[in-house]
């Protein structure tokens, strides 16, 4: 049997051996002959900091899986106010299945890698997976409790709390392959940081300013960041 699990895998498509949506994504409950269809269909793409992926009230004609990089969503006013509401990693997938516009502008926050499949291949996947339907739904459960979470940052925390938070979330989902970056670069400018955190910019400069001092972070280049100690850096965001 375990033998002809691997013969099975060594089928799949080549691309896909070493994609980290086949191993942690949505992907990873594809059968061989699944995702060699989905192959024939997808289409992987590069898309520059701050070009956008979709508007908000877009008809929705392809899905995605992030396969490295960093989006960010955001959803406009009436009066033309935008917010950015939340960000995705790799090896998300980006999208909600039978809807037909898009709730959000999701925009590449940095140099980014996408791998985009029709909708409606997806949606008959979905159909016809069990296996495919529970791992959607349980990244959207994620991300709801993320939503969750977020909101009491915004709402209870300080703001040196809130500028923690936002650099544990990133170490921690920077890198699939890690589950605590101790060094990474910013994918967002100090404005959209401070727009994510409901913060002036020049309270985000101060709370960096104050979380170096104090040793928890190391900056460089005013973009690239080193945590010596993620309990500390936990600690400061109020991470139970």
């Amino acid at each position: 049997m375990q033998g002809k699990r691997m013969n099975a895998e060594a089928e799949a498509p080549q691309v896909c051996k070493a994609c980290e949506a086949r191993h942690g994504g949505v992907c990873s409950t594809l059968s061989v002959l699944q995702l060699i269809e989905l192959n024939r269909h997808s289409t992987r793409r590069r898309v520059g900091a701050g070009d956008e992926v979709i508007g908000q009230g877009e008809q929705i004609s392809t899905y995605s899986n992030i396969l490295n990089g960093v989006v960010k969503l955001s959803k406009m006013m009436a009066d033309g106010r935008q917010q950015i509401v939340g960000l995705q990693f790799a090896p998300d997938f980006m999208g909600r299945p039978f809807l037909k516009e898009s709730s959000l502008t999701a925009e590449a926050a940095t140099d980014a890698e996408i791998c985009a499949f029709p909708r409606a291949v997806i949606d008959r996947i979905v159909n016809e997976s069990p296996d495919f339907e529970h791992k959607l739904h349980t990244q959207s459960l994620k991300e709801l409790d993320e939503a969750r979470d977020w909101m009491l940052t915004l709402g209870r925390k300080t703001a040196q709390e809130k500028v923690a938070s936002f650099l544990y979330l990133i170490a921690t989902h920077i890198n699939p392959m890690e589950k605590f970056s101790k060094s990474f670069d910013l994918p967002l400018s100090r404005a959209d940081i401070a727009d994510f955190l409901g913060l002036t910019i020049e309270t985000v400069s101060r709370q960096m300013t104050k979380l170096r001092k104090d040793g928890v972070i190391v900056i460089e280049n005013n973009r690239h960041v080193t945590v010596p100690d993620a309990h500390r850096l936990k600690d400061a965001a109020g991470v139970d």
